[in-house]
Formats: structure tokens, sequence, C-alpha cells
């Protein structure tokens, strides 16, 4: 058995690409059921399902709780495969360039709730500080620096 451990953020080691993840368990009990539909029924190709006001919440958010960490644009360290001395793995990127993306909406609601700590990660969880309406706009905050193609290609997946 293959064990994946998801790094920085959502855990420690990139995943597979060809095998992201597609359990749908995370959505229902992390938002309601109209949230979910929102993001899996958008109205055009381009639109998120994500608002401008939790846009603005979410923004709030990793400014106070992720920028440290997770860099500017969502940028992470570019070297976040790499352990560093201590064995750590650093931050990844959350912008879509590493594999966020290839987590459903459950997941990257999990991970910012609980973090990489149990999976061996060092990511603090951020449950008790967070409400789920902010967990939700920081998720859709690092989601708005997806291109479209990455975008859709999670929302295939997911």
């Amino acid at each position: 058995m293959k064990l994946i451990i998801i790094i920085g953020f959502f855990l420690l080691v990139a995943c597979d690409s060809s095998a992201p993840e597609k359990s749908t368990a995370g959505r229902s009990a992390a938002m309601s059921a109209t949230e979910s539909h929102k993001i899996l029924n958008r109205t055009s190709p381009d639109s998120r399902w994500f608002s401008q006001s939790q846009l603005q919440l979410g923004g709030q958010v990793y400014q106070s709780k992720c920028l440290d960490c997770h860099k500017q644009h969502a940028t992470g360290t570019s070297a976040w495969k790499k352990t560093l001395a201590n064995g750590d793995y650093p931050p990844p990127p959350l912008n879509g360039s590493a594999h966020a993306w290839h987590h459903d909406i459950g997941t990257l609601i999990r991970s910012v709730k609980t973090g990489g700590k149990p999976l061996g990660g060092v990511m603090p969880g951020f449950e008790n500080e967070l409400s789920e309406k902010e967990i939700l706009a920081v998720v859709a905050y690092f989601q708005s620096y997806w291109s479209n193609e990455i975008y859709n290609a999670w929302l295939e997946n997911g």
C-alpha cells in the first residue's frame, strides 16, 4: 500500500498527480449543500464557486494566518519537495503550481482545520482559531490564484 503524505499546508510529500483524490465525503461535512452545489454547478467554465466577499475575508485570514509560511500570492517555497536540514518539508505553494489542486474541497478544508501534524507535517491546525466561514474563505482566497486551467482540472477531479 502506497502511503501518500501531503506536504506543508496539506501535509508532507507531493501527491501522485495521476491519482487525484475523488472523495466527496468532506464536502457535506464542511459546507452546506447549497455551497457544495455552487462549486459543482458553475454557470460558465470561467466562473468560480466563491464570492467577492469570501475573497476579501479569505485575504484577511491569509494575511494573518498563512502569509508567513505560504508567502505573498500563495507562492510558498519553490523547493517544497525537498526536505530541510531538520527533515521537515517547507510550505508548498498554494497558487496552483504545486499539488493543492489535486485535493477535493473537503480535503482542503480539513487540511486547514487539522494542519499537517496528523500525517507527520509541521503545519498547525486552525480549527480552534478560525470559523467554518473563515476556513472556507481562505481556501477561496488561495484558489483565486489558480489559473482557469488548474481550477477546471480541480473541479473535474473533485
